[in-house]
């Protein structure tokens, strides 16, 4: 199996306390992958807050839809580490790739900056191997993209 990693690291002109505190909502988290997808709340979890849960825990399946409207694939989320306020690490399962992990680091700068990473590993599935390096790198460009827009300097 081919594991892959796709790296990005946006610094913004915002506390890391506000930062974490829309980044680890559904909202929040949708609002990065627009318009191009969005992800579903798990069943169970219409409140869901990554950065208030309790690890380990296993929160469900989120479809994720391409157009906020066509499932394209699913993420069947754990999160397996928590710092609240800074970190999670979240290692689960798709259909498209049964090795993920998605690390996201919200670190202050100073009182008024932060600085935002992720890293995400995963092993796709054979057929999706030469394009899925590519679509991931891209998607989480434009995850940054919409962060930095967000909170514009």
């Amino acid at each position: 199996m081919a594991t892959c990693v796709v790296r990005h690291e946006s610094l913004l002109p915002v506390p890391a306390q506000v930062v974490w505190d829309r980044v680890t909502t559904a909202d929040g988290i949708n609002a990065e992958l627009r318009p191009w997808m969005t992800m579903s709340v798990p069943a169970g979890a219409d409140d869901l807050d990554l950065g208030s849960v309790e690890p380990v825990v296993h929160l469900g399946k989120s479809w994720i839809r391409l157009f906020g409207v066509v499932p394209v694939d699913y993420d069947d989320i754990s999160i397996v580490e928590l710092e609240p306020g800074r970190r999670f690490l979240e290692r689960s399962r798709m259909f498209s790739s049964p090795v993920w992990q998605h690390e996201r680091i919200v670190d202050p700068v100073d009182d008024h900056a932060c600085r935002v990473s992720d890293v995400v590993t995963f092993t796709p599935r054979a057929a999706l191997r030469p394009l899925a390096p590519r679509v991931l790198a891209a998607l989480f460009a434009h995850r940054h993209r919409r962060l930095r827009r967000q909170w514009p300097d």
